[in-house]
């Protein structure tokens, strides 16, 4: 496995001791901005724009901070998609989600600060072949049974559960996160679009694209989680599925291909997880009142699990960032507009700008994108 970031060094270097007499006082009218924090360490790439750890200047509280640049999301069609994430973002909280502080933008790049979760992601810890027992898979099916119960209520399906979107905090608590491509769903409604990881995505998505059936709701969030479950239990999903397969063959394969259960799973848990991989969403558990009623979870005390009170059984390594250690070298070495150079950066394209004569820009339409999202961009505060 690649070397583990050296924790305990890492907060020395940040200077997590600075005093608190040298916090600067930021105007309360003031709306947050890129300089209200300080920039520690690049951790990651999302699906598109990067994450680093940042610390809020005047708080001292640390946070993960997801930047976008605007041009490459105008480039590749996302601005929608980042709009509707953050449109989303603002309007929920969990304990068991990826909640969003702030929002704000700058000439080049649209910033999102979000609960920092120091865990790693299940995908990361797949890779370093954790062997997840039963008992941790059940508190992570419970978790995400009340974070899938609470979006529920507010009328979203994610639409993109797996493990890469699930962030561990530093007791092994789950979190969901990147609701890229989540949908909100008014009463009745049905969603109709081809969304999702292609081996996570429930049958009824396909079989509705095909024939243009009646669409499919919130039961496509209780498949993921199964398929979920089963790979982190097993280390392989329970269909060979890859993005490249066509449609046509997934709708077929649902309806020949019978999941494999390990013979060494307790009943209660093969139990689960057949009542998850149900492929009829009518008769498949979908909801946090099938999962309590269940004989599997009978044990469980549900108010201790929606406080954080059942320790899990797998426990992130305190000492180690739990993230590819080359993702500070890529926005050191390769970067071509790091971050810790904006300020420059800006002021210098402020001068250029002001140089150019006010013909019409090369750009036109990039020009007027670009206007558009400053206009229409939320900037965010859960503080306020």
């Amino acid at each position: 496995p690649a070397p583990m970031f050296p924790w305990s060094k890492w907060k020395k270097r940040m200077g997590a001791s600075a005093s608190s007499s040298k916090r600067p006082v930021f105007d309360e009218r003031e709306d947050v901005n890129f300089d209200h924090f300080q920039i520690l360490r690049a951790i990651g790439k999302g699906s598109f724009g990067k994450v680093c750890i940042v610390q809020k200047r005047d708080t001292e509280k640390m946070y993960a901070m997801k930047y976008m640049n605007k041009q490459q999301c105008i480039e590749r069609d996302e601005v929608r998609n980042v709009f509707r994430e953050l449109e989303i973002l603002q309007e929920i909280e969990h304990v068991f989600l990826v909640n969003l502080w702030y929002s704000f933008q700058d000439e080049e790049d649209m910033f999102m600060v979000v609960d920092l979760l120091l865990g790693g992601d299940l995908r990361y810890h797949l890779q370093q072949n954790v062997q997840f027992t039963e008992e941790t898979v059940k508190l992570y099916i419970c978790e995400m049974a009340l974070a899938l119960d609470y979006l529920r209520s507010q009328h979203i399906i994610h639409r993109d559960v797996k493990p890469d979107n699930i962030l561990l905090d530093e007791q092994g608590h789950a979190h969901l996160t990147d609701f890229n491509i989540a949908t909100i769903i008014r009463d009745g409604e049905r969603a109709t679009a081809l969304a999702g990881t292609k081996p996570y995505m429930a049958p009824e998505i396909f079989h509705s694209f095909l024939s243009g059936g009646t669409g499919y709701s919130f039961e496509v969030d209780w498949w993921s989680l199964g398929i979920m479950a089963y790979e982190l239990l097993r280390g392989w999903r329970p269909y060979d599925i890859h993005s490249n397969n066509p449609v046509e063959s997934l709708v077929q394969l649902f309806s020949t291909v019978s999941v494999q259960y390990s013979s060494a799973w307790s009943k209660e848990m093969v139990a689960l997880l057949r009542k998850l991989l149900t492929v009829n969403p009518e008769h498949r558990f979908s909801c946090l009142a099938h999962i309590q009623a269940s004989a599997q979870l009978s044990g469980v005390v549900w108010s201790d699990v929606s406080e954080k009170r059942v320790e899990p059984a797998f426990v992130p390594n305190k000492g180690r960032l739990h993230c590819d250690p080359t993702f500070e070298l890529e926005e050191m070495i390769l970067e071509s507009r790091p971050l810790h150079k904006k300020k420059k950066r800006l002021a210098k394209n402020k001068s250029r700008d002001n140089s150019k004569d006010s013909s019409q820009s090369e750009n036109d339409y990039l020009q007027e994108c670009l206007e558009a999202i400053q206009q229409d961009f939320v900037i965010f505060n859960r503080e306020k």
